[in-house]
């Protein structure tokens, strides 16, 4: 039995970029010699294993040979006689398709260390047709490694235009579409997944109304203006990230309230990541004060239901900033928010209330901190302004 790093933790090492996750091949082995040795069996498609004590993936080496459609269409051998080569084949991309032995030593049979010197993003072997899922994988790739110069090399682009020509992405489940969409949007250049996917025709076969929106360009200009946003509890930092960008992509481009309907449920992105699209796609962004600029604020947080759903407010403060609103306004109307929100209604001192009663003096009082808080922290800037002007001498 012989084991070895495969992957892309190979290819990151010799990137130099950090590796997060490690995978492996084990050739000459058996289920039954695994198991043996503690290694827990994961999945029902594949032989996979899961390490007694790293839990990171051994995979025992396999062939693939397409038997019919779809993602289980395939017939696999994973006996003891399949090779590392062989193995290696059925991988999508040369700079995937590397190994390492426990020596350190590389094995590399389909020249991905040339590619990766070379920037080139290359299928392995006319099987890489068997899968559209690759269509995916070779956008998302893109994405992560844009900012290393990498491209799509000329002969895998022509074999992905022939796969969605024949309509083979058309095969692909929902569930998968989603997992490569969500690993593209918190990647390093999220836009180059698109564009990618736009410059082989992929991108009409897979969501039409995105294809077709009015302002698609404005779109994945603005995707390029999210940041990774923190955790906003209950939302976690990569679900305020994928959100936020998936609601700039929308709103920039004009995709409007039914087209994106139906483009989220066809993704079947989780609930509370699509709910901030669809609330963007309504919800005006913050504009120039009125003569009462509290009260405006006050009544644009509960438009937002932002003292119920605190999380919401990060999370299209960025869609609004990707998209051109004047950040200035964007971040009196944070700033109101926290200052509204640390008022409750424990804080009121009227007991003799009761009723709508109550939601009013709280609403007032939130209104009154609002503008003490504004008008403070103007006053404090107007000053910081005053002291750093230098004087004049005569």
């Amino acid at each position: 039995m012989q084991v070895y790093l495969v992957g892309g933790a190979v290819r990151d090492e010799l990137l130099g970029l950090p590796v997060q996750d490690r995978d492996w091949v084990v050739v000459g082995a058996t289920p039954e010699a695994l198991a043996a040795q503690g290694f827990r069996p994961v999945g029902r498609d594949f032989p996979v294993f899961l390490h007694p004590r790293t839990h990171e993936e051994y995979a025992l080496a396999r062939t693939e040979r397409k038997a019919g459609r779809g993602y289980h269409g395939f017939a696999i051998d994973a006996s003891p006689a399949v090779t590392l080569p062989e193995d290696l084949a059925r991988r999508d991309f040369t700079i995937n398709a590397m190994a390492r032995d426990d020596a350190g030593h590389l094995i590399d049979p389909y020249d991905g260390q040339a590619d990766l010197a070379a920037r080139w993003l290359r299928h392995v072997s006319p099987a890489f047709s068997e899968d559209p899922l690759r269509v995916l994988r070779a956008a998302r790739l893109l994405a992560q490694l844009a900012p290393q110069g990498f491209r799509l090399h000329p002969s895998t682009a022509g074999l992905i235009h022939q796969m969605v020509r024949r309509g083979e992405l058309a095969e692909l489940t929902a569930e998968r579409v989603w997992q490569e969409l969500r690993k593209a949007l918190l990647s390093a250049q999220p836009r180059a997944f698109f564009d990618c996917l736009l410059e082989l025709g992929a991108l009409r076969a897979l969501w039409p109304e995105l294809a077709a929106a009015p302002r698609l360009p404005a779109g994945l200009a603005a995707l390029e203006h999210v940041p990774g946003l923190p955790a906003s509890p209950p939302l976690s930092a990569a679900e305020a990230t994928l959100a936020a960008r998936l609601g700039a992509l929308a709103l920039g481009a004009a995709l409007g309230v039914e087209a994106a309907g139906r483009w989220l449920a066809g993704l079947r992105a989780p609930r509370r990541i699509a709910e901030p699209v669809e609330l963007v796609l309504t919800m005006p962004p913050p504009t120039p004060a009125c003569a009462r600029e509290a009260d405006c604020l006050q009544a644009q947080l509960e438009r937002l239901d932002a003292f119920r759903r605190p999380e919401r407010l990060p999370v299209l403060g960025a869609i609004w900033r990707a998209c051109g609103t004047d950040p200035r306004l964007v971040g009196r109307l944070e700033q109101a928010g926290e200052l509204a929100r640390a008022i409750s209604a424990r804080d009121l001192d009227l007991p003799q209330l009761t009723g709508p009663a109550v939601g009013e003096a709280l609403r007032r009082t939130r209104i009154d901190a609002i503008a003490r808080g504004l008008a403070d922290a103007g006053s404090a800037q107007a000053n910081t302004t005053s002291n750093s002007t230098p004087s004049s001498s005569r």
